[in-house]
């Protein structure tokens, strides 16, 4: 049915300005802007009484779809292939140990909460995300950055995001069918894999060159379109090969990032970031039911104590496993189990766009990431804080400045 243009015109219009003032709001009380955006959505949402300010929820797909691929298309263009390279193993093996771990107890603690096997696994995964934006925020505003847990965070978040997506799009694969078997693993696994070697091996030599030629015209409004037809192009080739566009998207950046022009061109697409993301978390805060959340509170606060607990305990194990000092195990534990993140809130809709989760996930997860957004800032703090008595235990023990860490 086709949509009127008045309608689109004034669901935008009030979208914008709501998320505006509630982001101006958020702002003033020093809170983070994205939890304004989700309650600008909520505000506006068909779930909210006494009626709904927007007319049609198929615009807000639209948008929130549009807002996944370009957010994650600007994640990707942070994680260039050498800096991946450069991070180490220590940072692949912590990263490993958290996803995994973490999406293990999480499925399980889900399971025994009486959810359902695809909703136990989405909500699995969702928890297993650590927010890389929020994280590196607080470590900056609390003078951190230059610690070696600081740098141990950073490279352990972006393998982090790599993974989730990744499992993102052979969940979402497997789940399509409605019922899950160890073939339908395999082969989304392997078509996953060949998608992104695909990308890395030969996207590697093209895209990067082709961004560079572009860019030479100087014409930044070219650069910028270049740009983002990438990114919508390989989200639209990971769709028709049935991998989350999430996927697509984010390796996309990764390319861009190869090129020398990365700098502008990420400068460049900031501001439309900026715009979609907007409208994505405004339309996740607006699909949100709320009046489910009696319904699943409890279950809500139990998984954010076991991810929590599990990324602690995981990443402080396989820290401690490869040598890495105590306080610096420590700190990067304390660090990574502290948020959730929007990639959550990615995964959460990724599930129920496929129609292999129930929707009753998104504001559970919705939920869950306001929750840990807001206490994460004193979480770190006061986390660090405890880790100072390590400082006794030994001389090795020393939390050492960035220039002086080493990883493998």
């Amino acid at each position: 049915m086709e949509i009127p243009i008045e309608q689109i015109l004034q669901d935008f219009a009030v979208i914008m300005i709501i998320a505006s003032v509630m982001t101006l709001i958020f702002y003033r009380l020093k809170q983070p802007i994205v939890i304004g955006f989700i309650v600008a959505g909520i505000i506006i949402g068909p779930h909210t009484p006494p009626f709904s300010l927007i007319h049609n929820t198929d615009v807000l797909n639209l948008f929130a779809e549009m807002g996944v691929i370009l957010l994650l298309f600007t994640v990707g263009m942070e994680f260039p292939i050498q800096k991946l390279k450069r991070i180490g193993r220590k940072a692949i093996i912590i990263a490993t140990s958290e996803a995994l771990g973490t999406l293990a107890i999480g499925f399980l603690t889900a399971q025994a909460l009486g959810l359902g096997f695809y909703d136990s696994l989405f909500i699995a995964l969702a928890i297993s995300v650590t927010s890389t934006v929020i994280v590196m925020r607080v470590l900056g505003e609390l003078n951190m950055m230059k610690e070696e847990s600081a740098t141990l965070i950073l490279g352990t978040a972006i393998i982090e995001d790599i993974l989730i997506i990744s499992l993102l799009a052979v969940f979402q694969s497997a789940g399509v069918s409605g019922d899950i078997s160890i073939n339908e693993i395999m082969i989304s696994i392997a078509i996953t894999i060949g998608f992104i070697t695909a990308v890395l091996a030969v996207g590697s030599k093209i895209v990067p060159k082709l961004i560079d030629i572009v860019a030479r015209t100087n014409q930044h409004d070219v650069l910028i379109v270049a740009a983002v037809g990438v990114a919508f192009g390989f989200a639209f080739i990971s769709f028709q090969l049935g991998i989350s566009v999430a996927a697509g998207a984010f390796f996309a950046g990764v390319l861009i990032a190869e090129s020398r022009s990365h700098a502008v061109t990420s400068v460049l697409a900031t501001p439309v970031k900026d715009i979609f993301a907007a409208l994505f978390f405004v339309s996740v805060g607006a699909l949100m039911d709320f009046k489910l959340i009696p319904q699943f509170i409890i279950p809500a606060l139990i998984l954010i104590g076991v991810s929590i607990g599990a990324k602690f305990l995981t990443v402080y194990i396989s820290s401690r496993m490869q040598k890495v000092s105590n306080i610096t195990s420590a700190r990067t534990a304390v660090g990574l189990s502290s948020s959730g993140g929007e990639i959550a809130l990615v995964v959460a809709k990724g599930g129920i766009d496929v129609g292999a989760a129930s929707a009753f996930i998104l504001p559970m997860i919705g939920t869950m990431t306001i929750i840990t957004t807001f206490i994460s800032p004193y979480v770190i703090k006061y986390g660090w804080r405890l880790t100072e008595r390590f400082k006794k235990d030994t001389k090795a023990d020393k939390d050492q400045p960035l220039g002086k860490a080493t990883y493998d």
